[in-house]
């Protein structure tokens, strides 16, 4: 075991400085030493995805990322998903869907739709499926999981397309 060093990481666009070891899982350090509650302690093993965050915008399970692994690329956690007290399309979609029960498994599932816009961002029901395919939900809501993720891209069209409105307008005004 090597001893604790001081690292820096990017949480939630905030530069944070914590003490640990460098083979610590990711899980631990934002659960205790940053107090973020969103990512779960599940199985410990990378198995149920309560854990999930996003590194660099791809979604992974923290309790089997080395701390040292992580190094200064940008994590996300859920509570980095929301910008100035609005949710995410993601949280909302999740929300009107009423997706949730216990909410245990839910950091996971909103992170792995978050991934999947990352790097799709028309994702169809296969893409949406293979996403959650690692994830556990004990409770049972999965149509209501899948039927938030499928808003979720809905809503994720209909910003690229504002945006893409918006960007075309200001080189017309340009």
């Amino acid at each position: 075991m090597t001893p604790p060093v001081s690292v820096s990481l990017i949480v939630n666009d905030a530069i944070r400085r914590v003490e640990a070891k460098p083979e610590t899982p990711l899980l631990y350090i934002l659960r205790n030493d940053l107090s973020l509650n969103g990512p779960k302690y599940g199985c410990g093993l990378g198995e149920c995805g309560a854990c999930a965050v996003l590194v660099d915008g791809r979604a992974v399970r923290s309790c089997t990322v080395p701390l040292g692994a992580v190094g200064t690329r940008q994590v996300t956690t859920l509570e980095g998903l929301s910008a100035e007290r609005s949710l995410h399309p993601v949280q909302r979609a999740f929300i009107e869907e009423a997706a949730a029960q216990c909410g245990y498994c839910l950091n996971g599932m909103i992170i792995a739709i978050v991934g999947l816009l990352h790097r799709n961002s028309d994702p169809d029901e296969s893409d949406i499926r293979e996403a959650l395919r690692h994830h556990l939900c004990r409770c049972g809501t999965h149509m209501e999981i899948l039927a938030a993720a499928r808003r979720a891209a809905v809503y994720a069209k209909a910003e690229r397309a504002s945006s893409s409105a918006s960007a075309d307008t200001t080189e017309v005004s340009s």
